[in-house]
């Protein structure tokens, strides 16, 4: 549908908080095993392009200093901390005044979204509170159902170069890496979005990703291809051997079940895994309380 005709989504007020409602700085909830049942059961765009390129000239504004190790360089510390002193005024540029209250809460996500500045690593937990960022301008009512598109192909995809840039930029560390197991060291999202995207293309199958030429000639289209074309120039040696669980991906007949062994492999080994989701935190927006029955 075109711009002009897109008619005035239905009225949505019942997702959003009331005016009264009390927003609280999020906390960690899951601290043993047993607490992952809480997380299983719980009720758990130009403005926010804008925020993220502020993110992306900081980097530029804090070069790599030199250090003996390798990886982990501690200038990310120091841009770390600018996001830290700086997160809830940049909330702000994007959360109307009426809702001002909720930017303490919105804001953590945020600061969670960028990797640990102790370890200097960044991982799929740290992708995941960016969805919850995302998740709570939606149930605030910044961001509304007729965004969904954008939100995941224009401000996602900005994360994710932004996330790029901070991992090569800062030599992060893969927070929680499976090594060649795991589906990639940093991202798992964009593959599931990307699949999606790709689901009844005329050409492009599955087997197309391994494929360096259909790879080059596509990925500024196409966002599972752009993940693909990120992880060659990270890493060396063969695909089948640095990325063997997306090699075996690539002989899957269609994208429709690529993306649907995806969901279900992002539920089991980011949702259900205890290491990454003991850090998640919950407040008012994305609580752990038990979904009440009707």
């Amino acid at each position: 549908m075109a711009e002009g005709e897109r008619q005035s989504p239905p009225d949505s007020s019942e997702d959003i908080p009331p005016a009264t409602q009390n927003f609280i700085i999020p906390k960690k909830e899951i601290h043993t095993v047993p607490d992952m049942g809480k997380w299983k059961r719980s009720q758990a765009i130009e403005k926010l392009v804008t925020l993220l390129n502020t993110l992306d000239r900081w980097i530029d504004e804090t070069p790599p200093v030199d250090q003996p190790s390798r990886f982990g360089n501690k200038a990310y510390r120091t841009w770390y901390a600018k996001l830290d002193e700086e997160a809830e005024n940049l909330v702000a540029t994007v959360v109307p005044t009426h809702l001002a209250a909720a930017v303490p809460e919105v804001a953590v996500y945020l600061k969670e979204s960028v990797g640990n500045s102790t370890r200097i690593d960044y991982g799929t937990g740290h992708e995941a509170a960016f969805a919850a960022f995302l998740c709570c301008l939606c149930k605030i009512g910044v961001l509304r159902v007729d965004d969904q598109i954008a939100i995941v192909f224009k401000v996602f995809d900005r994360y994710l170069e932004v996330m790029r840039k901070l991992q090569k930029t800062y030599r992060m560390e893969p927070a929680g890496s499976q090594g060649v197991w795991g589906l990639d060291d940093f991202q798992f999202l964009p593959f599931i979005w990307g699949s999606s995207q790709l689901i009844d293309h005329p050409y492009l199958e599955p087997r197309h990703f391994v494929d360096e030429k259909a790879v080059n000639e596509n990925h500024k289209d196409y966002m599972f291809l752009e993940c693909i074309l990120f992880i060659t120039e990270m890493k060396t040696g063969p695909f089948a051997e640095h990325s063997n669980q997306l090699w075996n991906i690539s002989a899957v007949p269609s994208w429709s079940k690529v993306n649907q062994g995806l969901i279900r492999m992002y539920k089991a080994e980011c949702l259900e895994k205890f290491p990454v989701i003991q850090h998640f935190k919950f407040g008012s927006l994305l609580p752990i309380h038990p979904v009440t029955s009707c």
